[in-house]
């Protein structure tokens, strides 16, 4: 009987091994997959920052057209002014 008791404590032992391997493969994916998640993340990020520095250019330019379009109204008195 000692032998059957040890035997099936063997075979759940076994059972909790499978068990926690899968879990451990389970857990090595996602952590390879939130890697990746970071990983376009950061790039995406950096692309929203490079879309901001182009749209403030492109203001700085709109701005200075702007103030010589004022500027030309003005010398040809064409302002509402």
């Amino acid at each position: 009987m000692t032998e059957a008791v040890e035997n099936l404590i063997l075979e759940h032992l076994m059972r909790f091994q499978t068990g926690q391997d899968r879990i451990e493969r389970d857990l090595k994916e996602i952590k390879t997959r939130l890697a990746t998640v970071e990983v376009a993340q950061g790039s995406l990020l950096q692309h929203i920052g490079h879309l901001a520095s182009s749209i403030a250019q492109q203001q700085v330019s709109m701005d200075r057209t702007n103030d010589r379009i004022e500027r030309i109204e003005k010398r040809l008195e064409l302002s509402d002014a």
